[in-house]
């Protein structure tokens, strides 16, 4: 949809260029770092056409002003064909990615003596659900040494979504660890950071926050129940109160979000 409505996404500023010659340098906020999704395309060709816009708009039965409801239905809704001879000079060269940041923190690790385990860059689903999955994973490792011996580090990027049924504040960051958190319990020995790379989590001026072995004992002294604040998709005011959120500002840059679990 975004590209049907606008005058540079989906191919239409690599066409305004024509007939110089284009060379895009992309830094990948998107899981598999498809040329085309990267800020909509602005200098890559688009296969859909405006018809596949309005049957997006049909299914949520989203309401639309007039203009733009009439846009969609001109020639000017439709983008620049892959195949169009307009982007025949147009080079896109992909610099910065989510598996980049993560292989990066994987070599950094492993000169510290860590063993590394790289989930990969493209997770989604349920931040609380994948906070779940990652509680497993951690478990095996701290009981049974598997899939890879202590100490170690699981690193994972990816963009987890966070379907809201509380009124709290929170980010798919916040939201993932403090999920973890509840699951793990308390579980010695083990730490964890999660943030979006922007600098910004949701809604709020940060990017994140870490856990600790003590992070529920530490609420439950403060009268803060971790469970409840997760319900209520409450993950921002829960690490605000404990001081463990990560605040960096914006960072100008993003590779989408960072997770890393140490198991000493």
């Amino acid at each position: 949809m975004r590209k049907h409505l606008s005058a540079i996404k989906g191919g239409w500023l690599a066409a305004a260029i024509h007939p110089a010659r284009c060379h895009t340098l992309l830094i990948s906020d998107v899981p598999g770092d498809d040329p085309a999704i990267i800020a909509s395309g602005p200098t890559v060709g688009e296969a859909t056409t405006a018809e596949d816009a309005k049957a997006i708009i049909k299914r949520y039965r989203i309401e639309l002003p007039d203009h733009v409801a009439q846009h969609l239905d001109s020639r000017l809704a439709e983008c620049v064909a892959p195949d169009d001879p307009r982007l025949a000079r147009a080079d896109n060269h992909i610099i910065a990615t989510p598996l980049i940041s993560l292989q990066a923190a994987a070599e950094k690790a492993r000169a510290a003596g860590l063993n590394v385990l790289v989930l990969g860059d493209t997770i989604e689903g349920e931040a609380s659900e994948v906070g779940i999955v990652h509680a497993g994973i951690v478990e095996a490792i701290y009981h049974h040494n598997v899939p890879l011996p202590r100490p170690a580090l699981v690193l994972s990027g990816g963009e987890t979504s966070v379907t809201v049924k509380g009124d709290g504040r929170g980010g798919r960051n916040v939201e993932f660890l403090l999920s973890l958190a509840v699951h793990l319990n308390g579980l010695p020995d083990v730490h964890a950071l999660s943030g979006d790379t922007d600098g910004v989590d949701g809604r709020e001026e940060v990017a994140g926050a870490v856990i600790g072995p003590d992070t529920l004992e530490r609420a439950r002294a403060a009268g803060i129940d971790a469970r409840a604040m997760l319900e209520n998709n409450d993950a921002h005011s829960f690490f605000e109160a404990l001081g463990d959120q990560v605040i960096t500002g914006p960072t100008l840059t993003n590779v989408n979000d960072f997770r890393a679990i140490l198991i000493l």
